[in-house]
């Protein structure tokens, strides 16, 4: 029988309950066992893609073109799977298919309410992953915090869940993630807040089973000790998750601490590996992980790559991109300085060569709206003028034609219809699928399409194949009524869709580095398997520095 594994959070948001998750999912695959996860976002979007990047972070979107939570991708990484929409459980998703179903007449002549109705819902989502992926464990993180309004009908619904599928068969486990603040004027380790967050879980009829404590530095064992007594959780299932100097050791942390060990007494796991052919000095079957973190974490050489995005301010709107060129940084052992400009710092030609002038490539990363496009633009010349190594995705891609047009055709009013609807030359259009569209959540072109390169160009020479598969999250195109100009002037447009119609990749054949990308190659590079385009363009990089 399939078993759950529930991962909650207290205290405050964002303690990395998302990589707690991932970690324990690497440990488990590492043990022989077959992994999937979900995300319970409670808040009431039926998806993420309508939500402000300086708010929720990047928007990432799944094969089946499912626009989804950050932590998804982090799943992905970690896990190395291809997930689905059936992944992301929201507030939004089950009330809406409650809605319907009552409207159509299946909860006729009942009263519809949150119990059983909404968690019955909730659990037949859950139940469907579990059945549909066929696995051993299924990984669940409810988002938000312990005590949550919005959070109550899925902490109700995991409890029927918990409770249905046998404690006592130990089929299931709550890991509840919480904060361990250290306050500075007395350099304690304090357990109070979870000892209340801890207290509100057994409220609603929940135990914790072990509890993840997040600090700074790693949980004294008086710590430790007070959590167990207070909590009334074993001392050994009390784990310690200090800060780490990058996301990838913590599978590693945990493991040191005992959380895989715990986790399978606790669930009645035995290892599905040939424990014998594990190496005596690893306790686990994570030798090519461990490579990877060697590679990563002692780079050999040293490159500065700028950023240029709209959203620069929150970090977490770029994560995708930071964790490809993580990627990166491992496969060429090269330490990847990464410094996030803001576009609309750019549009000021002046400025430019001061804020790009000591950096070796420019990475254009996608974004909505007109706000910073000048700067984008300008960056963008700076590269291609300059020789300097370029990688321009999605947006990035588009304005690469603009800039080219109105440079190189000498069409200066050229632009994307996106951002001028009057413009001259729209040598960026909207896509036809595109028109008479009203509703802006789940309506762009959105998921895995495949890719046609042409032979005997610099891209076919990265990929070594002459089709892909790639994630797509826009609404324009490029305009085919300018594409023959645009490449009799030297940009080629290297791959299309199978049907010819739209430009997927271009680059530029008097350049050592200048390709954009209509797709989002950063949505499945993997540690060990860097996206092709990127570790290209580090490399590009590495053989200007070396030259």
């Amino acid at each position: 029988m399939t078993k759950f594994i529930f991962v909650t959070g207290g205290v405050m948001s964002g303690l990395g309950k998302g990589v707690v998750t991932s970690s324990l999912g690497k440990l488990l695959k590492a043990k022989g066992f077959s992994v999937t996860a979900i995300k319970i976002d409670p808040y009431l979007n039926c998806d993420a893609g309508t939500m402000n990047p300086f708010e929720h972070g990047e928007v990432f979107v799944l094969d089946d073109g499912t626009e989804v939570d950050l932590d998804l991708g982090n799943y992905e990484r970690f896990l190395d799977v291809d997930l689905c929409g059936k992944d992301n459980i929201t507030t939004g998703k089950v009330y809406r298919s409650v809605i319907e179903k009552e409207r159509s007449g299946e909860y006729l002549g009942k009263t519809v309410q949150i119990i059983p109705h909404i968690t019955d819902e909730i659990n037949r989502r859950i139940w469907d992953v579990a059945e549909d992926t066929e696995v051993d464990i299924v990984l669940i993180e409810l988002g938000g915090t312990v005590g949550d309004i919005e959070s109550m009908p899925f902490l109700e619904a995991v409890r029927q869940l918990h409770m249905d599928v046998g404690e006592e068969n130990n089929n299931s486990l709550f890991v509840h993630t919480t904060l361990i603040p250290v306050l500075e004027v007395v350099g304690e380790q304090k357990t109070k807040p979870t000892q209340h967050s801890v207290k509100a879980l057994r409220e609603i009829g929940i135990e914790p089973d072990i509890i993840v404590g997040r600090s700074e530095e790693r949980l004294e064992e008086s710590t430790k000790k007070k959590i167990s007594l207070f909590c009334d959780v074993p001392k050994e299932a009390v784990i310690s998750s200090p800060n780490a100097n990058n996301i990838y050791r913590v599978p590693l942390i945990l493991d040191d601490e005992g959380l895989t060990e715990c986790v399978m007494d606790r669930l009645h796991l035995y290892p599905k590996i040939d424990e014998e052919k594990i190496p005596k000095n690893s306790k686990l079957k994570m030798e090519d992980w461990k490579k990877f973190l060697e590679d990563f974490e002692n780079p050999t050489s040293e490159i500065d790559i700028a950023l240029v995005g709209k959203y620069t301010d929150l970090e977490d709107a770029y994560v995708s991109h930071e964790q490809a060129l993580n990627h990166c940084r491992a496969e060429t052992r090269t330490e990847i300085n990464i410094d996030y400009v803001e576009s609309e710092d750019l549009e000021d030609k002046n400025v430019v060569n001061d804020l790009l002038g000591d950096i070796d490539g420019i990475l254009i990363p996608g974004g909505f709206g007109d706000r910073g496009i000048e700067g984008k633009i300008n960056a963008i010349n700076y590269a291609r003028v300059n020789d300097l190594p370029i990688l321009a995705i999605c947006l990035g891609f588009q304005l690469s034609v603009v800039e080219f047009a109105r440079n190189i055709l000498g069409y200066e009013e050229a632009h994307s219809y996106e951002f001028d609807e009057k413009t001259p030359d729209p040598v960026i259009d909207l896509l036809p699928m595109q028109r008479g569209i009203d509703k802006m959540g789940g309506t762009m072109r959105l998921g895995a399409e495949k890719i046609v390169i042409e032979e005997g160009t610099k891209v076919h020479d990265i990929y070594k194949k002459s089709e892909i598969m790639e994630r797509h999250r826009h609404r324009y195109e490029v305009n085919l009524d300018y594409k023959d100009e645009i490449e009799a002037e030297g940009m080629c447009f290297s791959a299309q869709s199978p049907n010819g119609k739209r430009m997927e990749i271009l680059e530029l054949e008097d350049h050592p580095f200048f390709i954009g990308t209509q797709f989002h190659p950063e949505f499945l590079s993997r540690p060990m398997k860097p996206a092709p385009v990127f570790l290209r363009f580090v490399e590009s990089m590495i053989e200007d520095m070396e030259n």
